[in-house]
């Protein structure tokens, strides 16, 4: 009996002392889990926390992974186990270039430990560097600096005219005076003051009168200035618009007869073909409308497609075909381009049509 009862103690210590091996696990515990930069420079550069910890468990600690929120944030960490009773850091760094304002990161850290993820937190807030003036006035005009080369006046009705103003700056410590070769019919440009001091800014002022267009659709036109009397190509600003007819003095009954286009078919693959070839592909073009339908423009996205409506009126319940020629000399690969039908419908006054091929080459 009493040697059975010795083999009973036997057996329980030494499932217990199983046990206790099995449960043997690392337990990570961090000084603090956030940290605040508080407010700081932007040109005082990357700004770096060391997040302590210690395994306070049984068992090395491995480190697995440490992953940040942001490319911004940069994580570093002790890659060797770390054994019970031992201490190890998390060096986080923060870049604030470019990025101004408040920020609130994260850096999740994933182990062998009995809490297997933790996440860090910082955060702060960025103060923006005094810009430069190339940095605030990046487009280079000659001499002037300019937030952009571009005026868009984006839409604008037939009948519209329309003012825009591009900020420029005089970057030399010289007066700089500025003036227009001739600009298209339908634009007048002025510069306010046409003579900037050195450092000066100043406003290149535009004016785009739809009226003297007559046209449709997207458009874009460059102006060229003379700096100190002298012209040169580079010294340009462009300026776009998309003119759009204006169907807003439509009555209701104007509107339920008004003409409706639909094109049964608004793409064509012409599959393989071989580099220099000529392809045709006609698209129908239908009014299901009341009134005549006018084919207000048709504008191609490259020169190597060409489109010749057979006729500018479609009458209700009638249709027209519009043959579409793609050249694919000097073109290799996959070919995607659009043809712009603007019309006078007034619910859908511009429809897209694509062709599409994939073009080989010899050899």
């Amino acid at each position: 009996m009493k040697k059975f009862s010795l083999f009973l103690l036997l057996a329980c210590i030494a499932i217990s002392a199983s046990v206790f091996g099995q449960t043997e696990k690392a337990k990570i515990n961090f000084a603090t889990q956030e940290h605040d930069f508080g407010t700081f420079k932007e040109e005082a550069g990357p700004q770096t926390f060391d997040f302590k910890f210690k395994n306070e468990g049984s068992a090395p600690l491995i480190l697995n992974n440490v992953r940040a929120s942001c490319g911004c944030t940069t994580p570093q960490w002790t890659r060797d186990p770390i054994a019970p009773g031992q201490n190890g850091l998390i060096k986080v760094s923060y870049n604030p270039a470019h990025r101004p304002g408040p920020f609130n990161k994260t850096v999740t850290v994933s182990s062998n430990a009995v809490n297997p993820t933790v996440v860090l937190r910082i955060k702060g807030t960025v103060i923006e560097h005094e810009k430069t003036m190339a940095e605030k006035y990046p487009r280079q005009i000659g001499p002037l600096r300019a937030r952009t080369n571009q005026i868009s006046f984006i839409k604008i009705l037939e009948d519209q005219v329309k003012t825009d103003s591009l900020e420029v700056v005089n970057a030399t410590d010289k007066p700089v005076d500025v003036s227009f070769k001739t600009p298209p019919s339908h634009l007048t440009v002025e510069a306010h003051p046409s003579t900037l001091k050195p450092k000066e800014h100043g406003y290149i002022v535009v004016t785009y009168d739809a009226k003297k267009l007559n046209t449709y659709g997207f458009m874009m036109h460059r102006i060229y200035m003379n700096i100190d009397g002298q012209s040169s190509y580079r010294n340009s600003i462009g300026v776009s618009a998309t003119i759009e007819e204006d169907f807003s003095k439509l009555t209701p009954e104007q509107l339920a007869d008004a003409p409706v286009v639909d094109f049964p078919v608004k793409s064509h693959d012409f599959g393989d073909i071989n580099q220099g070839d000529q392809v045709e592909y006609t698209f129908t073009m239908k009014n299901d409308g009341k009134r005549d339908l006018i084919i207000r423009r048709v504008k191609t996205s490259c020169g190597c497609t060409a489109v010749t409506p057979e006729k500018k009126v479609v009458a209700p319940n009638s249709s027209v075909p519009l043959k579409v020629k793609f050249n694919s000399r000097g073109k290799h690969g996959r070919q995607n381009k659009s043809i712009t039908v603007i019309t006078n419908d007034p619910k859908n006054p511009t429809s897209i049509l694509r062709i599409s091929s994939n073009v080989k080459t010899a050899g």
